[in-house]
């Protein structure tokens, strides 16, 4: 995993989050029986496992990396937005700190699942997670778009322009 491999990554998040920008409140926050209960739900859920994974578990630089019900129900797109650029900070950090480690084991317990026991993944396998989790999600938020009467636009690296 290359720093150019997630900047594509950010730029199809940034199409996805774009077009989440042009909904309005009931559309953002519209619940569907599909993977998390809206798209303002799923959005902040994907930012989370950076959060988590990247910035709590390999950077250990918070021990509370994911929001309350009541925090996300808050939020608007600009409070999601922000979310995300403080994951892309922790993507980068890893990407700094990690440079020469990016395979070597990281073994503790996670401080938002306390009770279940150490963990043991590198900070590629929990990056590459990340993305791939935020792709998964990432389709369940294109088809709600479709379901609220939207025509999501393309979000697919191979249709970013060279």
């Amino acid at each position: 995993m290359e720093k150019q491999e997630y900047e594509w990554v950010k730029q199809t998040r940034q199409i996805l989050l774009d077009q989440c920008k042009q909904l309005n409140e009931n559309e953002l926050t519209t619940e569907f029986e599909l993977g998390f209960p809206s798209i303002r739900d799923s959005l902040v859920h994907v930012a989370g496992c950076y959060h988590a994974w990247l910035g709590s578990f390999v950077l250990s630089e918070t021990t509370s990396p994911l929001l309350t019900k009541e925090v996300i129900h808050a939020m608007k797109m600009e409070d999601i937005q922000r979310y995300f650029q403080q994951a892309d900070i922790f993507v980068d950090k890893v990407f700094n700190k990690y440079t020469n480690q990016f395979d070597e084991i990281i073994e503790k317990e996670p401080s938002w699942k306390i009770g279940i026991g150490a963990i043991r993944k590198t900070p590629h396998q929990l990056l590459v997670h990340s993305i791939t989790h935020e792709f998964h999600h990432k389709g369940q938020i294109s088809t709600m778009l479709r379901l609220l009467g939207h025509m999501p636009k393309n979000t697919d690296i191979l249709g970013l322009s060279v």
